[in-house]
């Protein structure tokens, strides 16, 4: 079960969203507090990359696999040992009209209890605050 969720429906098609939130390292052009991202590795439909967010005065870098299931679905898991949980899921279900329902779907658990109930608010958000950042992407980079 997911501890936060958020979804979007959008008028673009399911391939589209997909390369947009499939694209990590355009992250950092789009996303609040994401520093940077680069892929270090491809296998296939799976990558590995180094991740470094950072919220307030907290920085953390982190690696991350990532499934490419395309146009359904993205599952992003790490197992860095600041988690105590990590992962992702994009959600891309077709709808009517060449519109997509979007679905973020994060279980994100830190390992530093301090550093969880510290940023317990920052993190019930996030899920909302990716999904309106990848919408407004969405919405420069196909327009509408």
């Amino acid at each position: 079960m997911p501890s936060h969720k958020a979804q979007c429906e959008l008028d673009y098609m399911p391939d589209q969203l997909f390369d947009l939130a499939a694209d990590v390292e355009r992250y950092p052009e789009f996303l609040p507090w994401y520093i940077a991202a680069k892929v270090r590795k491809r296998e296939g439909n799976i990558y590995f990359s180094d991740q470094v967010v950072g919220i307030r005065v907290f920085r953390a870098r982190f690696g991350s696999k990532t499934v490419l299931q395309r146009p359904e679905r993205i599952d992003v898991t790490s197992t860095d040992r600041m988690f105590r949980t990590f992962a992702l899921a994009w959600v891309f279900e077709p709808l009517p009209d060449n519109r997509c329902r979007v679905k973020l779907l994060v279980d994100l658990e830190l390992r530093s209890r301090l550093a969880q109930d510290l940023f317990r608010g920052t993190i019930a958000g996030a899920a909302g605050s990716i999904v309106s950042a990848f919408e407004a992407r969405a919405h420069r980079l196909y327009g509408q």
